[in-house]
């Protein structure tokens, strides 16, 4: 589980990084570089929102101890 965890962080933080780019210089840097809504794009899009799904359940596991 470890390992799954470790996968989710980093995919929670390369979306968040992406959207700082958005907000602060109007930069997607997934469409950048895989192209506008291409099958990568969606499957990276699709990647880090299951993982903020996965993040929020951590989240109340965290708080319950």
């Amino acid at each position: 589980m470890k390992i799954l965890y470790n996968i989710v962080l980093a995919l929670v933080i390369v979306g968040a990084l992406n959207w700082l780019l958005i907000g602060v210089f109007d930069f997607n840097l997934v469409t950048t570089l895989f192209g506008e809504m291409s099958t990568i794009s969606r499957i990276v899009y699709s990647l880090v929102g299951i993982s903020g799904i996965i993040s929020l359940g951590l989240y109340f596991v965290i708080n319950e101890k």
